[in-house]
């Protein structure tokens, strides 16, 4: 009983280290809803129409607008699996004192992962008002857009903290923007996949992000195909493949 789903008190731990950064907090959501409006309404003024993968015609802005959700989904987790997660473990000792008591690395994996889907949740959320208020969401699918912005957010979240465990140092995080930055841009979140040359189509297709926008993108617009079924396979075996190698790392690192 004592082990019993004690990612629960890591998890009240994160809220309670927040609840007087709130600012900190609600800035991730900033970047993509500035994207939207200098890319998506400002260069859309000045793109035709576009159409997508699925032969949809939609305007720019309306494009661009899923593509910014998914993205927001993606930096709120990150933010905390990544750069928070290693001042934890490697600085802090959060862990050390955690895994004293009955917690197990299982444990703190679920807490971290569940903490960085409130806040990338609460980014999505922002997002998606704005997205709403503004005329992007064209569906009743849209009611889906928060929970597959969770599952966006989970699949980056286990991935990022697997890949943090083995970072040394501080300068070993450029890797993370070196990777990030690209697939941002690259995702199919500018540009349907269908203007990149044939042979670059398949490496967008790897990308986490790539998945992402297309559900978003499908649910936002009620462009539904069974590629989006592919895409949430993807994202669910990518999240409990990154929950199991960042608990595997961590009992590595802390419990031997």
């Amino acid at each position: 009983m004592l082990g019993y789903a004690l990612w629960r008190f890591v998890l009240l731990r994160d809220v309670l280290a927040f609840k007087r950064m709130w600012w900190l907090f609600l800035s991730g959501f900033v970047e993509p809803v500035f994207y939207l409006f200098s890319i998506g309404i400002g260069l859309g003024a000045l793109v035709n129409d576009v159409t997508t993968d699925q032969g949809m015609v939609i305007s720019y802005a309306a494009f661009v607008a899923p593509a910014m959700l998914a993205a927001s989904a993606m930096n709120g987790s990150i933010a905390d699996t990544t750069y928070n997660f290693f001042a934890k473990l490697k600085f802090s000792k959060t862990y050390d004192t955690m895994l004293a008591t009955p917690a197990r690395p299982w444990d703190v994996a679920i807490g971290e992962i569940l903490w960085s889907l409130i806040r990338g949740g609460v980014y999505s959320a922002i997002f998606f008002v704005v997205a709403l208020a503004m005329g992007f969401v064209r569906s009743w699918w849209a009611v889906l857009a928060i929970p597959a912005a969770l599952l966006i957010g989970a699949a980056f979240a286990g991935v990022g903290m697997w890949a943090t465990t083995y970072m040394r140092s501080w300068k070993d995080f450029e890797f993370v923007t070196l990777v990030i930055q690209p697939m941002f841009l690259f995702s199919a979140t500018f540009f349907p996949l269908a203007v990149y040359p044939e042979s670059l189509q398949w490496l967008v297709k790897v990308m986490p992000l790539y998945h992402g926008v297309e559900l978003q993108r499908g649910l936002l617009l009620g462009d539904m195909h069974g590629g989006l079924v592919v895409s949430v396979l993807y994202l669910v075996v990518l999240c409990a493949l990154g929950l199991w190698g960042a608990s595997r790392r961590i009992s590595r690192l802390l419990l031997t």
